[in-house]
């Protein structure tokens, strides 16, 4: 085929023409500092009170609960050090999280643990996945935050959250979920999971780069990342990225709107795609066949290195991935693999395939023949693989 086929989508999406369409008018025309007394700044600051109850609107929030972000990792970090120092005020150090978390979530946990605080980092099986009796196993009374992602960018497992969040509502504990892999793609309803805090980031559902969301549910406290002014009612300073914003709200409008019938959509590829590359020899299937995301394939081939997979496969036109963008040039193994008990072995050689409502039938056609052959030449040059099949070492696969 010669066109490029993206099934990166975890990474990165493409902007909607919605996005765009939305954004331009903010760039030319509405142009001014909503901060600003003046007309102009006064137009500038009714789109911004306009996009934030349409993103509110989106996930069951008021729009007082939603706070403007760069993306992800900073509201991730925000919601984490709020809740983390809010209970330490009260005398709680303990933190109940995964070990599979996105990195935005595990290095500031990291960080917290250097300052006196106790991380329980729950195991989530060769299924990747966990349950709410385990979070609640995990709970001491010094227990002040459970952080536990909506669904893996990675492997695709999307967990219990609404049960989770029950469980920390029972037991009076902040619960934050990094929903940026959710929002947009599944129902994401902030009442009905429970949840007081949530993540989010637009380039994963056909917005711009560089701008994101925090959800706080009124009554949660939260502390100030960065200081300098009064935007986000005093909890986030800096000039507030309209044209960014409004782009975010007109595609998560558009993704809600749409919701269904791409789930549908996409889940009828992606089945079609595990059904397909499961059929090469000593594969195997990562994260949770039943609760996945409906656009996510994670496959491990053994005796193949996943760099040269990937370079194999964008020679043919396919735009996939390993694993996490945010890891992209480390030799080391996806940590979410190692925590599905992977060996590192088999862990090397992951092809996560990530879907969106623009990929076709005939792609994913092109891909179940193009990756098996890919396969098989990489085994056809490892001595690895040569010592595998002639029993030289076990497989593991």
């Amino acid at each position: 085929m010669a066109k490029t086929i993206y099934v990166d989508n975890a990474a990165t999406t493409a902007m909607s023409d919605t996005a765009i369409a939305a954004m331009a008018r903010y760039y030319k025309e509405v142009y001014g500092n909503p901060s600003s007394l003046h007309t102009v700044g006064q137009i500038a600051k009714e789109a911004l009170v306009r996009a934030r109850a349409e993103i509110a609107a989106c996930i069951g929030a008021k729009p007082n609960e939603i706070y403007f972000t760069s993306g992800g990792s900073e509201a991730d970090n925000q919601a984490i050090r709020s809740a983390a120092y809010g209970g330490l005020a009260k005398g709680k150090k303990h933190i109940i999280s995964t070990a599979f978390e996105h990195h935005a979530v595990l290095h500031t946990l990291k960080k917290l643990e250097k300052e006196g605080f106790e991380v329980t980092y729950l195991n989530v099986h060769s299924h990747g996945n966990i349950t709410a009796g385990e979070v609640e196993a995990a709970i001491r009374p010094d227990t002040a935050l459970v952080t536990v992602m909506y669904a893996n960018n990675e492997v695709g497992s999307v967990l219990p959250v609404r049960e989770i969040g029950e469980v920390c509502r029972a037991h009076k504990i902040i619960f934050h979920t990094d929903a940026v892999q959710a929002v947009g793609h599944i129902p994401v309803n902030v009442i009905g999971d429970n949840v007081d805090m949530l993540s989010c980031s637009a380039h994963k559902f056909h917005g711009p780069k560089g701008v994101g969301f925090l959800y706080c549910r009124t009554g949660v406290a939260l502390q100030n990342l960065i200081e300098g002014g009064a935007q986000e009612r005093n909890r986030r300073a800096g000039t507030e990225n309209l044209a960014g914003i409004s782009g975010m709200a007109a595609a998560l409008k558009e993704a809600v709107t749409n919701l269904e019938k791409n789930m549908k959509r996409e889940a009828a590829l992606r089945d079609r795609l595990i059904a397909g590359l499961t059929k090469v020899e000593h594969s195997r299937l990562n994260g949770d066949r039943v609760n996945r995301l409906p656009n996510n394939v994670n496959i491990c081939f053994e005796g193949v290195e996943g760099e040269s997979l990937l370079l194999l496969l964008d020679a043919k036109g396919i735009c996939a991935s390993s694993g996490s963008a945010c890891t992209s040039g480390s030799l080391d193994p996806s940590h979410v693999l190692l925590a599905l008990g992977l060996p590192h072995e088999v862990a090397h050689g992951s092809l996560r395939l990530s879907l969106s409502e623009y990929n076709t039938e005939e792609e994913v056609d092109f891909i179940i023949e193009e990756v098996p052959k890919v396969v098989e030449y990489l085994r056809s040059i490892s001595p690895v693989w040569e010592e595998l099949e002639k029993g030289e070492r076990p497989h593991l696969i």
